[in-house]
C-alpha cells in the first residue's frame, strides 16, 4: 500500500491530519516528538553548517578566472538562492502530500514507480552517511586549524564526536534537538551579526586573519565562460544539502505534523537564503580573495567584526555546528530506513522503534558505517568532500520530476504554475548532478556512481527474499484450519538434579509423550557416567523413559539430531519438541563458568531438523546478604 493510501485512511479520507486537540504539555509519545523550533535545531544543522563551505566552494571555482571571476559570486549565489526557494516550495508541498514522511522516496514511489524510488532512496542513504562523515571531519578540521597540536589525533577526535552525537540521538530526536538548540542559535546569530556589521562598513575592519597566507587566486586568469559558471553553481549547491531532511522526517514532529514540518522547512529556507546572499554580498563588498589555510567565513568575520573576541566566537560556533551537523542525518535517515523496511527493501529490524520514538537500529547502523568512513579517510575531510552532495542532487531531481507528475494527476487550482516550477527545479538540479559528477569523477565521485546501483541491487535482493518468505508463509492467503498433532518432547539430560526434575515437569505438561535422552561418550569415562545415570534413573523412577544415544565420536549434538530425525520418520504426523534445560546464573559474569552444552545442542537441532526448540531457564537466585 502506498504512503498516500496510508494518509487517506485518516478521518475524512482527505490525507490531512486531524486537528491538534492537545493543550499545554504534550502527553504520551508526543512529548518525544519535535516542535517547529526543535525541528529547526534537529534537522537543519546540515543545511545551516553549509554556509561555512558553500560560499567558499563558489569562490574557489571562480578564482580560476581571477578578480573578474570573483565578481560573479553574487549572481551565482542568487541563482542558488532561487533554486533553494524552488526546493523549499516543492518540499513544502511534498510534506503536505506525504505526511507519513519519506520525502523524495515517497514521491518517487507514488508517481515514478518502484525502481525510481529505490534510486532515490539509495542516493539519500549515501548522502546521509557521507554527511555524517564530512560534517564531523570538517568540524574537527576547523578545531585542529585553531589548535595544530591536535592534528595527529584528529581521527580519534572524529570518532569521539561521532560517539557523542550517536549517544544523544539514542535518547530520542527531541532530546537531540534540545541539546543542539543553543549551538544552532549561537551560530545563526553569529552569521547574522557578521552580515549586519559588514553591511555598515565601507572597508574591512581587519585583514589579520589572511595576513601572511598565500593567495589561492589563479595566476593564469581565464575568461568567465558558461562552463565555469556551471561548475561554480554546482559547487555552491553543496549548501543545499539537508533541505530534504525535514520532508523525510515528518513523523518525528508533534501533531499537527505536516503543519509543523512545513513551518520548519520555510524557516530553514529563509534563514539559509539570507545567510548565503548576505555572505556573498560581503565577499563582493570587501573584494575578498581566497587564501590558503584560512576559510572565507573566517575572513568575512575578521573583516566585519575585527580580530577580537567576536571573531573567535564565530569560529568556535562554526566548529561546533560543523561537528554537530551530522545530527541531520540521524534525524532523517533512520526514518527513511524505517519506511524502506516497511516496504520490505531493508531488514524489518530497522522499522522497530525503541522508547522515546527512536529507530535505534537505524541510528546504530548509521553510526557504524560512518565510523568505517572516518577510519577509511583517516579523519581527512578532503578525502570525503569529492563524494559529497552528488546523491542529494539525484534525489532532488527525481523528487521534482515526481512532483510534476503529481500536479498533472491532481490538477488542482494553479497546478500548471506549480508543475512548471518543479520542472524548472528538476532541470537545475539535474544539470547540477551531471556537472558535479563530471567535475569530481576522478577525485572519487566514481565511487558514488558505482555504489548507487549496487545499493539498489541490495534493496531488490532483500525485497525478493521477503517475497519468497511471504510465499512460503502463505501471507495474504487463508491458512488451513489448525489441528492437533501427537506431540513428543525430547529432553537431553546428563545427570540428576533439580534442573532435570523441572525439565521433565515442563515436558510432561507440554507433550503427549516424553523421552529423556543422554549421549553416551565412547571412552571409559563416558561409559561409567552413562551407567551411573542409568542406575540413578531406575532408583528415581520419574515415569519417563531414558534412552542412551551412542556417540561414535565425541560429538554432542549429532546423536540427538539423528534420534529426532528417527522419531519424525517413524511418525510423520508427530510434532517433536526438544526441551533443553539450562542454568541461568545469578550474575552475568558467571555465564563464563557454563559449559554451553545447551547452546551446542540447540544449534545442531535448529540447523538439521524441523523440531521445535524450547530452552528452559532454571534461575539461580543470589544468596541473601
Amino acid at each position: 500500500m502506498s504512503m498516500l493510501a496510508h494518509a487517506d485512511e485518516r478521518p475524512g479520507g482527505t490525507g490531512e491530519e486531524p486537528p491538534d486537540t492537545t493543550a499545554g504539555k504534550p502527553a504520551g509519545e508526543d512529548r518525544h516528538r519535535l516542535t517547529a523550533v526543535q525541528g529547526l535545531a534537529a534537522l537543519s544543522l546540515d543545511a545551516m553548517a553549509s554556509v561555512a563551505y558553500g560560499p567558499e566552494a563558489i569562490v574557489l571555482v571562480l578564482a580560476a578566472a581571477g578578480a573578474h571571476g570573483l565578481g560573479f559570486t553574487l549572481p551565482v549565489t542568487l541563482a542558488i538562492a532561487a533554486l533553494l526557494a524552488v526546493l523549499v516550495l516543492s518540499y513544502r508541498q511534498v510534506i503536505s502530500a506525504f505526511p507519513d514522511g519519506g520525502g523524495s522516496y515517497a514521491v518517487a514511489k507514488r508517481h515514478l514507480g518502484r525502481r525510481a524510488s529505490l534510486v532515490t532512496a539509495a542516493s539519500l542513504v549515501l548522502d546521509y552517511v557521507l554527511n555524517v562523515a564530512v560534517s564531523v571531519t570538517a568540524g574537527v578540521a576547523a578545531l585542529t586549524s585553531a589548535f595544530p597540536s591536535l592534528y595527529a589525533d584528529r581521527l580519534w577526535i572524529c570518532l569521539a564526536v561521532l560517539v557523542l552525537v550517536t549517544g544523544i540521538n539514542l535518547r530520542g530526536i527531541a532530546e537531540s534537538a534540545k541539546a543542539f538548540m543553543i549551538p544552532t542559535a549561537v551560530f545563526v546569530g553569529s552569521i547574522l551579526a557578521v552580515i549586519a556589521a559588514g553591511l555598515f562598513r565601507d572597508a574591512p575592519a581587519s585583514t589579520e586573519a589572511a595576513a601572511g597566507h598565500a593567495s589561492a587566486m589563479s595566476d593564469n586568469a581565464t575568461a568567465v565562460g558558461a562552463l565555469l559558471l556551471l561548475k561554480a553553481f554546482a559547487a555552491g549547491c553543496s549548501a543545499l544539502t539537508g533541505v530534504e531532511a525535514v520532508a523525510n522526517a515528518v513523523p518525528a514532529f508533534r501533531a499537527p505534523r505536516a503543519r509543523r514540518a512545513q513551518r520548519t522547512e520555510v524557516a530553514l529556507g529563509a534563514l539559509l537564503g539570507v545567510m548565503l546572499i548576505g555572505l556573498s554580498v560581503l565577499i563582493g563588498r570587501f573584494h575578498l580573495q581566497p587564501v590558503e589555510g584560512v576559510t572565507v567565513l573566517a575572513q568575512l568575520a575578521d573583516a566585519s567584526l575585527g580580530h577580537n573576541w567576536a571573531f573567535y566566537v564565530v569560529q568556535f560556533a562554526t566548529v561546533i555546528l560543523l561537528a554537530l551537523a551530522a545530527n541531520t542525518s540521524f534525524g532523517g535517515l533512520p526514518v527513511l530506513m524505517g519506511l524502506l523496511a516497511r516496504d520490505n527493501y531493508l531488514p524489518h529490524v530497522f522499522g522497530l522503534k525503541a522508547d522515546r520514538q527512536v529507530h535505534r537500529h537505524g541510528v546504530l547502523a548509521l553510526a557504524a558505517v560512518s565510523a568505517l568512513l572516518l577510519v577509511f579517510s583517516g579523519g581527512d575531510v578532503n578525502t570525503l568532500v569529492p563524494l559529497f552532495a552528488i546523491g542529494v542532487f539525484v534525489g532532488f531531481t527525481i523528487c521534482q520530476v515526481g512532483m510534476v507528475r503529481h500536479w498533472r494527476h491532481e490538477r488542482s487550482a494553479g497546478w500548471t504554475g506549480k508543475a512548471l516550477l518543479n520542472g524548472f527545479g528538476a532541470l537545475l538540479t539535474g544539470v547540477s548532478a551531471v556537472v558535479v559528477t563530471a567535475t569530481k569523477f576522478e577525485e572519487g565521485a566514481w565511487l558514488i556512481v558505482v555504489a548507487l546501483p549496487l545499493m539498489v541491487l541490495v534493496f531488490e535482493a532483500v525485497h525478493r527474499t521477503y517475497g519468497r518468505i511471504g510465499d512460503r508463509l502463505g501471507l495474504g492467503r487463508v491458512p488451513e484450519t489448525p489441528r492437533r498433532c501427537h506431540s513428543v518432547v525430547v529432553v537431553p539430560v546428563s545427570s540428576l538434579s533439580r534442573l532435570t526434575s523441572k525439565a521433565l515437569t515442563a515436558a510432561v505438561s507440554l507433550g503427549d509423550e516424553v523421552v529423556a535422552v543422554t549421549v553416551a561418550q565412547p571412552d571409559a569415562e563416558g561409559r561409567r557416567a552413562a551407567e551411573s545415570l542409568r542406575r540413578d534413573w531406575e532408583l528415581w523412577k520419574p515415569g519417563v523413559d531414558l534412552v542412551e544415544l551412542p556417540a561414535p565420536s565425541r560429538a554432542l549434538g549429532r546423536p540427538i539430531v539423528e534420534y529426532v530425525r528417527e522419531l519424525a520418520g517413524q511418525h510423520p504426523d508427530n510434532r517433536v519438541t526438544v526441551l533443553i534445560p539450562e542454568v541461568e546464573p545469578a550474575h552475568v559474569w558467571q555465564r563464563l563458568l557454563q559449559n554451553q552444552r545447551g547452546a551446542v545442542v540447540a544449534h545442531a537441532v535448529r540447523r538439521d531438523t524441523d523440531a521445535v526448540i524450547c530452552r528452559l531457564r532454571f534461575r539461580i537466585e543470589s544468596e541473601p546478604a
